[in-house]
């Protein structure tokens, strides 16, 4: 991609920069903590990455962080992995979680929306009396700082107030959506031993009633350290035997009592989508994730009372724990429990106006879905109040940016993001203040030293390189679950660059420092010693009305050769014949090189993804370079397994 200076796509107003919270935060902490006045955001960043902890201690003086115990300093030890921060700090994530109770009590804090996309509310003090007598039940229930708790749950209130009365009592919170098999599950659960299960007897999906009362049974059966489990009634059925339930729970009107806890200590548990051995157990802390989605929440998008924050996401993804975290701004989080395309492609622009939605997160996939099936949201929707669209999961495709921009509005903020379960966060994205230019995310993000570095070691500008974060963020996790000598830890992030984060995504920092995310690194295609990004082949392929979806990787032959096939799941009524094959080609060809030009253009039955939603590359690489399926891939981490059969079958047959 090129990586002159176009001309962008949006431009805040003067106005619109004037307003922006990064703008206020910038002034005063250049008045209170030597910040640059002036140079705008990249002066900040810069700023923010060079004296990084004068930028830490300002943003918790900014939100007004309470800390129980002082620290005795922002940065005990630097070095990564096992950066200290804030050592001998105390306090708790749902106390300021729960903070706007106390202003906005009868204020939303929650709407909640099923598949008839009628919204309810959950006002503060409400949310706050909930999370009171649950936090009591826990105790009384007998969990203490450092137990695990867990839920099998949809994006509901009770998931909600669930991890923050878990928080409440210092217990680490850790959940799966309820569309997760038995197997998928128990692979994430029986690490972590949890003592409570919270659980729904099914859910609501597509216009249909899914029953998972089977599935508990399998999980109370499988989870021995279980002391209780809480029954939730979705569905309107009865608790089973030696369930209790949630509504006696949740009764009483009891104020909330907050744990305080140590800066690191174990907020919750997130699963990598690893699609070989069990996933990585991901654990952050109380203190490392209130700060960072602080500045991520309240500075880059720019989130405050008046706002309401919509993200379609699911229990088992880290967006869930990100958008619950709206809450520490006083924001209203919308939560949507059903399917992202039911009664239609459109249904997500119907909750985001019947929301009142300001900030609507989705996927870029979503995005590019709706762009084909001629879905108009400002035509058919009041989408007034959105201010900002953000994407993640994939990068979005230029194509994402300019139809957004066409079908809801020109002067709308576009935020393409890029972080990762890893941070639960973002590495680079949304800045409020500056220009959104066409398959481009923004910026890196404050407090973030990202850099594209190549095989030496070496920054690169306007150069495709390895993502790295040469400092330590405060999200980045406290350890892996079952890795006492910190061994997984070490070699998932920083085996190539010691003592630097690599992620494992190719990047382009531009030189007027925006940033364009190629795919991943470690499905690398490589021909003839150049290195290209899978993501910038799918995006060209799925121009194409025919193609609903498309896989690549690329073989090193025993011979020396390399095979760069191309997989294809084509629309409903289209046919691979040698005039598509022939246009897959040319605009491969044509719209990036003929290096990227596939070997060969094969029709599969489907693309396959890992539970998340992102297509596995590196599964499918190993199936067809002859591993066997039960080493290729986890089962449990695979959305239709089946799939999978027909690479294994192809890799058989090919000569």
């Amino acid at each position: 991609m090129s990586t002159v200076n176009p001309q962008p796509l949006w431009q805040p107003t003067a106005e619109r920069i004037a307003e922006a919270r990064i703008t206020r935060f910038q002034a005063w902490a250049a008045e209170h903590h030597g910040a640059p006045a002036d140079g705008g955001y990249a002066a900040l960043h810069r700023w923010s990455v060079e004296e990084l902890e004068t930028f830490w201690k300002a943003v918790t003086e900014w939100f007004d962080v309470r800390f129980t115990t002082p620290y005795e300093r922002v940065l005990g030890d630097p070095s990564m992995p096992g950066a200290q921060w804030f050592p001998g700090a105390t306090l708790n994530y749902a106390e300021h979680a729960l903070r706007a109770a106390g202003s906005r009590a009868d204020q939303p804090a929650l709407l909640h929306v099923d598949e008839t996309h009628d919204p309810r509310p959950v006002t503060w003090a409400d949310l706050r009396r909930q999370v009171g007598s649950l936090a009591a039940e826990l105790r009384a229930l007998g969990v203490r700082p450092g137990d695990r708790v867990s839920g099998y749950l949809p994006n509901i209130p009770e998931a909600v107030v669930a991890l923050l009365a878990t928080a409440a009592v210092g217990g680490v919170w850790t959940s799966c959506a309820p569309d997760f098999g038995a197997r998928s599950v128990l692979d994430r659960f029986q690490q972590v031993e949890p003592v409570v299960l919270f659980t729904v007897d099914g859910y609501r999906y597509g216009g249909k009633e899914h029953d998972r009362r089977g599935i508990v049974a399998e999980l109370r059966r499988e989870l021995p350290t279980l002391r209780a489990v809480v029954h939730i009634p979705l569905l309107g059925t009865e608790a089973p035997d030696g369930a209790l339930e949630w509504s006696a729970l949740t009764a009483a009107d009891t104020a909330p009592v907050f744990e305080q806890v140590p800066f690191d200590h174990p907020l919750w548990v997130l699963y990598s989508s690893g699609t070989t051995g069990l996933p990585k157990a991901i654990v952050q802390s109380q203190g490392g994730i209130l700060v960072e989605h602080l500045k991520q929440l309240g500075l880059h998008c720019d989130l405050g009372p008046e706002d309401r924050f919509f993200w379609y996401t699911s229990t088992g993804w880290m967006m869930w724990n990100f958008l619950v975290s709206g809450l520490l701004t006083g924001t209203t989080v919308v939560l949507y429990d059903g399917s992202p395309g039911h009664p239609d492609t459109g249904a997500q622009w119907r909750i985001a106006e019947r929301t009142g939605a300001t900030l609507y997160g989705t996927s870029a996939a979503y995005v590019m879905a709706c762009r084909k099936a001629g879905v108009h949201p400002s035509r058919d929707h009041d989408l007034s109040a959105v201010k900002c669209v953000a994407t993640t999961g994939s990068p979005l495709p230029p194509d994402g940016f300019r139809w957004l921009h066409d079908e809801v509005r020109h002067d709308l903020w576009i935020a393409s993001v890029s972080g990762g379960t890893d941070v639960c966060s973002c590495f680079a994205g949304a800045v409020p203040t500056l220009p959104v230019h066409v398959g481009e995310l923004q910026a890196p993000c404050l407090g973030t030293d990202l850099q594209s570095w190549g095989p030496s070691g070496k920054p690169l500008t306007d150069e495709v390189g390895e993502l790295v974060v040469t400092n330590p963020m405060p999200s980045m996790p406290i350890h892996f679950w079952n890795d006492p000598d910190g061994s997984r830890y070490h070699d998932s992030y920083f085996d190539t660059y010691p003592g630097v984060w690599r992620h494992g995504d190719w990047i382009t920092l531009t030189s007027r420092g925006s940033v364009v995310i190629h795919g991943r690194s470690d499905s690398t295609l490589n021909r003839q010693g150049v290195r290209m990004g899978s993501a910038d082949i799918y995006e060209a392929v799925e121009r194409l009305p025919e193609i609903k979806e498309s896989l690549v990787v690329g073989i090193e032959q025993p011979d020396g050769g390399y095979w760069m096939p191309l997989f294809v799941h084509l629309a409903p009524g289209a046919t691979l014949d040698d005039d598509l094959t022939d246009r897959i080609r040319k605009t491969i060809r044509t719209q990036l090189s003929p290096r990227h030009v596939p070997d060969e253009i094969i029709e599969v039955p489907g693309i396959p993804h890992t539970l998340t939603g992102k297509r596995i590359e590196v599964p499918v690489k190993r199936l067809l370079q002859g591993t066997p399926l039960e080493k290729a891939v986890n089962p449990g981490s695979i959305d239709n397994l089946d799939l999978l059969a027909h690479y294994q079958e192809l890799a058989r047959t090919r000569p």
